[in-house]
């Protein structure tokens, strides 16, 4: 197990997208941390003295303002660095929300088999049918509190559909191996089986698909946002931020390009984490370079 576990992470060490993409996470979730500890602006205090370029219009990068001051002139670097807290906070919980209720799914409707997958699996294709992010909206508007843990929630129980499906064909041909077959006829009871023989092997796919469905829940997080339907104002959010700077994108389009900015590297860091750790994970792929 040690040895295999030291050749995913060579694997991925080769893998320099991978790699790169690591370091924009890491770079991402310093900026959040470091940022609003040494910055001396807040992002809900206005600063009028400050923030008011002579034009009238909100002051652009410069000292004092590193990424410029929005319409109503609060510090935009540091509201970015709130906003990646926030939005890593609610991808990364929401991620494992859903491979936790993905992964439970798919290992009980692909071993036990039988009805049990068929309810399950018509349940999933009754929820693959709605567009996910409609389903969101949806959810979110039901529910009427759009704070950070009802949105992580509402995407965390409507993100494990398509992990389930990918974890129950994993669990079906785990199911079928002669190791399964050999610990019922030693007469271990079911849950061990599940816990100490299926569970491993299907672990690398909930990785991936962990890994991957951050960007997607960071993505969805800030679409959320820009229609109103996320977390509220004034916590500063990365859509909520693309909503105000599209209307003075003429005039201080650094408002439009930060938060545009940001949700690309957080997007991109994870989607190329999570494609290294497949192709660690599965010394078939052929290596990145």
């Amino acid at each position: 197990m040690r040895g295999r576990g030291e050749g995913v992470v060579e694997r991925f060490r080769r893998n320099r997208p991978a790699v790169g993409g690591l370091a924009l996470i890491l770079a991402l979730a310093l900026f959040g941390l470091v940022v609003p500890m040494v910055s001396t602006h807040d992002p809900w205090t206005s600063d009028f003295a400050r923030g008011v370029a002579p034009s009238g219009g909100p002051v652009g990068p410069g000292p004092g303002f590193w990424l410029g001051a929005d319409r109503i002139f609060r510090d935009e670097l540091v509201r970015l660095a709130y906003g990646a807290r926030l939005s890593l906070f609610i991808a990364i919980s929401a991620t494992a929300l859903s491979s936790l209720v993905g992964g439970f799914v798919g290992v009980v409707a692909g071993y036990f088999g039988g009805r049990t997958d068929v309810f399950l699996m018509r349940l999933v294709d009754v929820g693959l049918a709605f567009p996910f992010l409609l389903l969101v909206m949806a959810i979110g508007a039901a529910v009427g509190q759009t704070t950070p843990t009802t949105i992580l929630l509402v995407l965390g129980l409507t993100g494990w559909l398509g992990s389930a499906r990918i974890v129950r064909a994993r669990t079906m041909v785990v199911r079928e191996a002669d190791f399964i077959t050999a610990s019922r006829a030693l007469g271990q009871t079911t849950p061990r089986i599940l816990l100490s023989h299926v569970l491993p092997n299907v672990a690398g796919p909930i990785i991936v698909l962990g890994t991957l469905s951050v960007a997607q829940m960071i993505v969805a997080e800030s679409v959320l946002s820009y229609l109103g339907a996320g977390v509220a104002p004034p916590t500063p959010t990365w859509g909520h931020m693309l909503f105000e700077g599209q209307d003075v994108v003429m005039l201080a389009p650094w408002l439009l390009v930060a938060p545009a900015s940001a949700i690309l590297v957080a997007a991109l860091g994870f989607n190329l984490v999570g494609e290294g750790l497949r192709d660690a994970l599965d010394p078939r792929q052929p290596e990145a370079r």
